[in-house]
């Protein structure tokens, strides 16, 4: 039977499920509990399915997000979820096709760049994506650590207190708003991911587990901090074993931020402390008097971008250092390539086509790992990914596009 790729209806989403299920090895049977959750997640305009006659066996969606570029601005892009290919049909051009047709669409619609979070190394590049931010998780030892196991709280007037789901709906989203305003690398939270992150809105019909909400509030009052974490209930020989996990921990000042790290390192019975996915510049590790007992259990590519008004995007964001630099990109895909002069400065920056001769050549994909400023564009010539045209170009790029600190995504989307 012929292949159908086509955007999907309500009546489609079941079995759209049960293939994004079962490309992912997932028990493939869709509760009613999930379809729910999924129809209101999603936006059917904006999700394609590969159909073998009555059964769908790819499937790939997009939605409009939010992205913190360096100095706080956001630019609109296309994220991209649910991409499967059942096993039994790869290698037949199809995540190629909804793909393509995909990014045409974000073009049109004026999107700077496209983003996603790869299951696999290899896949995206050919796309355009690039590795724009990588995260670290790391497993504390407590116990080693050399935390005095009596602290008492910040000492700076600040508070932090338990507080329930409905006070993290509340304060929460503000919050985070502030946060993405001072890291870049993170995307916004709709309001479903609020619902669904405090049990308002069940994914599947398991019981709800709620996790331990904790704030952190300036002298001043104002929330700065929010604290997310599981215990397991782990006891040997009547001794306390409890593993604390990290679901999420953000916050808009660096006190906040010590504050939380220092009370979850102190509690009772927490004997080991999982992190989650933090930046690999976290302040964790040398937050400790021991960095040492905070060992790194995962270290991957995270965030990766794909450039699609390269305009756009350099205007976007901010610079440490005055120059200029002439960047030729390629596309294969007709998308986003072209020669573009960049001026920038730390008052601001101007970007456009130009027919100057180019400092660096780079295909956009590079562009794109480049874009938050994680990767060094002298380590991509001397990889060969990137030719530097003028001599001191890549340097030059370096001063200009890296930050002080790495860009950091919290969150799976």
């Amino acid at each position: 039977m012929s292949l159908d790729i086509r955007t999907i209806t309500d009546a489609d989403l079941p079995n759209w499920l049960r293939a994004r299920r079962t490309g992912y090895l997932l028990p493939p049977s869709v509760s009613k509990t999930e379809l729910v959750f999924r129809r209101e997640l999603m936006d059917l305009e904006r999700a394609q399915g590969a159909f073998d006659g009555g059964r769908c066996v790819a499937t790939y969606r997009s939605f409009t997000q939010r992205l913190s570029v360096p100095g706080g601005a956001s630019v609109t892009a296309n994220a991209v979820s649910n991409v499967s290919v059942s096993a039994t049909h790869r290698r037949r051009g199809l995540l190629s096709r909804m793909t393509d047709r995909d990014l045409r669409e974000a073009k049109e619609r004026g999107d700077a760049a496209a983003t996603l979070i790869a299951a696999e190394y290899p896949i995206y590049g050919r796309f355009g994506f690039g590795p724009a931010a990588w995260v670290t998780e790391w497993e504390v030892d407590v116990a080693r650590t050399g935390l005095d196991p009596r602290h008492s709280g910040p000492g700076d007037g600040g508070r932090v207190d338990y507080v329930d789901a409905a006070e993290v709906r509340e304060h929460g989203p503000a919050l985070y708003e502030r946060v993405r305003a001072v890291r870049h690398g993170l995307v916004d939270r709709a309001d479903v991911w609020w619902r669904r992150n405090t049990g308002a809105l069940p994914m599947d019909d398991g019981p709800w587990t709620e996790p331990f909400f904790l704030l952190h509030r300036s002298a001043e009052g104002s929330v700065d901090g929010l604290l997310v974490f599981t215990s397991d209930d782990r006891w040997e020989a009547k001794l306390p074993h409890q593993t604390a996990t990290v679901l999420d921990l953000v916050a808009v000042t660096p006190a906040a931020e010590r504050a939380l790290w220092l009370f979850l390192l102190s509690a009772d019975w927490i004997t080991r402390v999982r992190t989650g996915h933090r930046a690999p510049d976290d302040i964790l590790p040398l937050l400790l008097p021991d960095p040492r007992a905070a060992r790194v259990v995962t270290h991957a590519d995270f965030l990766w971008v794909r450039p699609l008004d390269v305009p756009e995007l350099l205007r976007a964001r901010t610079y440490p250092v005055a120059g200029s630099l002439v960047l030729d990109v390629t596309d294969r895909s007709g998308l986003a390539g072209g020669r573009f002069l960049l001026e920038a400065g730390p008052d601001g920056a101007s970007c456009a086509p130009t027919q100057r001769p180019a400092d660096l050549t780079l295909s956009v994909a590079e562009l794109g790992s480049l874009l938050l400023g994680d990767e060094s564009a002298v380590r991509l010539t001397a990889l060969g990914s990137v030719d530097e045209e003028t001599p001191g170009a890549a340097g030059r790029a370096d001063a200009l596009l890296r930050t002080g600190r790495r860009p950091w995504c919290a969150d799976v989307f």
